[in-house]
């Protein structure tokens, strides 16, 4: 019998702290990790590269809910990972990184020619990660994990990092077996009666009310609920972001949608005599490029202080959102706004929802609107749905109606080849088929989890938007310089090459396209679809 080693109380304690899915790719320093992994009852998702093992967990994490595993090796490794959890730390998913590292003696920024070594690795992991930690015992494992399984969760939610040296994961373990998960406590940052007070008395005062809905909202337990409480408590319209689609229902009197990419919407978040922004940093997307200038009284609440005011000027509450909104719903209980608010927040919400309808209806855009309208009427309505960085994704930050399912995107960090592996692993995790929407740039970022989506036969429909290269860097630099520089690519044929992987695969057009996702969604395994199309943003959105 094989004796127990470090691996082995790491997968024990992740199993004991309840996590079912584990991501990444084996390496020769974490190969302690996946001979216990083997031994263990945690499901392993495979990937093709380590920044997409890492999209994969944040995918996984976003759908599922659950804390997602990461095991990743040393050095190049680790390395590269590093791009997709950006991501996570600045969206808020809650994923533990499991890295190995060289043996003890390589530690401390020694040149001993060691494989993968580097001077500190986890410095660089720092700047994406809530917290770093080293173990160098296999009896200090249970806790380690436990810490960084509770702060993953604490809001806001993040990855957290733990490594651990190969001769650890080697070494026998002379600790007992996890059965029992280790105490954890994520703490829940709840708002101070003094400031909901302040806020209360603020809102119940407005004349003109708006909420601006972030994704702190929509993430945050009882978030959504709570949300809809405050708003019809103060008839008060609702402006959702793009991280915060969901928070509210778009069929709700008071939603506003999330046309935030729209200067009637910011008119309507400037004239705000209170505005109450929850979950957001009122970015620059959010803020519609920096071209909102709030005019009146801005609420903000967030559970990271750094948020609070980074922007414009703010009675800030450093706060988990649903705690915050529920302290705020309960506050505003027995309110009557009739007699305050100056016009009904539906009729606002209406009114505003025409205007963005009227402008969109003046452009030349008649393929773009019926695509979104396609794949929506194509996609179930409970069915998770995953954006690239390209033209249709951000068509789809400001169009798309997630109804009861989940829209995810990458617009957190920004970065390239999001969606098809986040998509493959959320269909993988919840046994689910998920969409995931990309352009021919950003496709060729993921190209190789092809191979992990027929491994593990995962349900997920992959559309690719083919249209020779960098689209919206070709727009943008059209538009800036008179040419663009470095946007057109070469690329391949897609539908032969997802076919050679065994891959249903076909080319579609723009009258098809909504046949053959709703034709996916009826299949079992990974489908791809390939759209060769040339797409154009909307309209400039600051004038």
């Amino acid at each position: 019998m094989t004796a127990r080693t470090g691996g082995d109380v790491v997968v024990e304690t992740l199993t004991a702290l309840g996590a079912t899915h584990v991501f990444g790719i084996p390496g020769q320093h974490a190969l302690g990790l996946f001979d216990a992994l083997r031994r263990s009852p945690l499901t392993f998702v495979s990937s093709r590269v380590e920044n997409n093992s890492a999209f994969g967990a944040d995918g996984f994490a976003r759908v599922t809910g659950q804390v997602a595993v990461l095991f990743l090796s040393t050095g190049p490794g680790a390395l590269t990972s590093l791009g997709a959890l950006q991501e996570a730390y600045a969206t808020g998913v809650p994923i533990v990184v499991v890295a190995s590292q060289v043996p003890r003696r390589g530690l401390g920024g020694t040149r001993n020619g060691l494989l993968h070594q580097l001077d500190d690795q986890q410095e660089s992991a720092r700047n994406v990660t809530k917290s770093t930690a080293v173990v160098r015992e296999a009896a200090h494992i249970p806790a380690a994990l436990a810490d960084a399984w509770a702060l993953a969760q604490t809001a806001p939610a993040g990855p957290t990092w733990v490594e651990v040296p190969e001769d650890v994961l080697l070494g026998a373990a002379d600790t007992p077996p996890v059965v029992t998960a280790p105490a954890v406590a994520s703490v829940s940052r709840g708002p101070r009666p003094e400031a909901v007070a302040e806020a209360v008395a603020l809102l119940a005062a407005a004349r003109r009310p708006v909420i601006l809905a972030g994704g702190g909202v929509r993430r945050s337990p009882g978030g959504p609920e709570a949300l809809r409480r405050v708003a019809e408590a103060l008839d008060a319209p609702v402006v959702s972001t793009v991280g915060g689609k969901g928070a509210i229902p778009f069929g709700h009197p008071l939603s506003a949608a999330s046309w935030i990419e729209d200067r009637h919407t910011t008119d309507l978040l400037e004239d705000a005599d209170v505005l109450l922004a929850v979950g957001t940093a009122i970015g620059e997307v959010t803020s519609n490029y920096f071209t909102f200038a709030p005019r009146g009284r801005l609420i903000q609440v967030d559970a990271e202080p750094r948020v609070l005011g980074s922007n414009h000027p703010a009675f800030g509450i450093a706060a988990d959102a649903g705690l915050a909104l529920d302290a705020l719903a309960d506050a505003l209980a027995g309110h009557d706004p009739a007699d305050v608010v100056e016009r009904p927040g539906a009729q606002v919400a209406a009114e505003l929802r025409a205007r963005v309808e009227a402008r969109l209806a003046a452009q030349d855009r008649g393929p773009e609107r019926r695509l979104l309208a396609d794949l929506r009427e194509a996609v179930p309505t409970d069915a998770h749905t995953f954006w690239d960085m390209t033209i249709a994704g951000y068509w789809a930050w400001s169009a798309w109606d997630p109804q009861t399912g989940g829209f995810h995107s990458a617009q957190g960090s920004g970065g390239l080849g999001f969606a098809f592996p986040a998509a493959l692993a959320a269909a993988a995790g919840a046994g689910r088929r998920t969409l995931a929407v990309s352009g021919d740039g950003g496709a060729l970022y993921s190209i190789a989890e092809l191979a992990a989506a027929r491994q593990h036969d995962a349900d997920v429909t992959w559309l690719i938007v083919d249209d020779g290269g960098y689209g919206i860097l070709r727009e943008y630099m059209t538009g800036a310089f008179g040419e663009a520089t470095a946007t057109e690519l070469a690329r391949p044929d897609f539908v032969a090459l997802a076919r050679s992987f065994g891959i249903p695969a076909e080319r579609v057009g723009l009258d098809t396209v909504g046949a053959a996702v709703a034709d996916s969604f009826t299949r079992s395994g990974p489908v791809v679809l390939v759209l060769p199309a040339v797409l154009r943003m909307f309209d400039a959105t600051h004038l």
